[in-house]
């Protein structure tokens, strides 16, 4: 398992270690939507992938990184020898003219910055103050790893409804949208509402639902909430998976929660996999 280069709220990577059973033994191609920090790729390592996201930068980041991983890998280790608050806000206010320089800069802001958040103001600027982590440059190797990861892959800006469109029999596509909830009351929802609203929640069920019926195998990953439940009653397996928030800022804050998962096809196989089944799985 490669670990993700990015560090991104909402990631998966506990997805894949804990409970792998969910995941198909097989499949054709890999289709992910919403990108965000790759984890389940990354794990899975798939031989073809097509890889979406409507984050332009973002994207930028994994298509430089594909073709380029020496040249970031020898900037980002000349900017960790500089890195301080001084070289943070020069960074988070600049505007590189290069796809190669405004991949360094995405990665530099993801490895320093608060939280690992993303997030840009009205005109669509960075906006997160520096973060406690000073740690700016890979290890030996790394980079070029995930360049290998990604060397058949497609990658690209998109909508979701574009990259779900292109599945077809034998595709495995993950889908795991920004969670938002017919009546937000969670602040961490309301602000992913602004991205991802529940008229884009009904439009995803919808692409998947028709992806499904042209034999795609769907794994979504959502919100564990009535609403959600709702919208996908008569769709597919549902699985209730326990993991620890990470969005509070402090470590003695954080709680368990739950996440939604739903799968349209036959799980492993396997006596340990079943016997995972069996603990993660509740009926919505």
């Amino acid at each position: 398992m490669l670990e993700p280069f990015l560090k991104w709220p909402g990631g998966k990577r506990w997805l894949a270690l804990q409970h792998g059973a969910l995941f198909p033994r097989e499949f054709h191609r890999y289709i992910e939507p919403f990108l965000g920090g790759g984890a389940v790729f990354f794990s899975l390592r798939p031989a073809r992938a097509i890889l979406a996201d409507s984050n332009s930068e973002l994207v930028n980041a994994y298509s430089c990184l594909k073709d380029s991983p020496e040249v970031i890998d020898r900037r980002l280790r000349r900017l960790h020898a500089r890195h301080g608050r001084r070289l943070y806000y020069k960074m988070r206010a600049m505007v590189p003219r290069s796809a190669l320089g405004r991949a360094v800069r995405f990665l530099y802001l993801n490895r320093t910055c608060f939280n690992g958040i993303y997030r840009v103001n009205q005109k669509g600027e960075f906006n997160v103050p520096i973060g406690s982590k000073t740690l700016v440059q890979y290890s030996d190797g790394y980079l070029l790893s995930v360049s290998n990861s990604l060397r058949t892959a497609s990658i690209r800006v998109a909508d979701f409804e574009e990259t779900i469109s292109k599945a077809g029999s034998g595709d495995f596509v993950f889908v795991d949208p920004p969670y938002t909830v017919m009546h937000n009351n969670n602040n961490f929802i309301k602000y992913n509402a602004n991205l991802f609203s529940w008229v884009d929640q009904v439009r995803l069920s919808s692409v998947i639902r028709r992806a499904a019926s042209r034999g795609a195998m769907i794994m979504l990953s959502n919100a564990d909430h009535s609403s959600i439940r709702a919208l996908y009653r008569d769709f597919g397996h549902h699985y209730r998976v326990a993991r620890s928030s990470v969005l509070a800022a402090e470590s003695d804050r954080r709680c368990k929660t739950t996440e939604l998962v739903i799968t349209t096809y036959e799980t492993a196989t396997s006596e340990q996999a079943h016997e995972e089944l069996r603990r993660v799985r509740e009926e919505p």
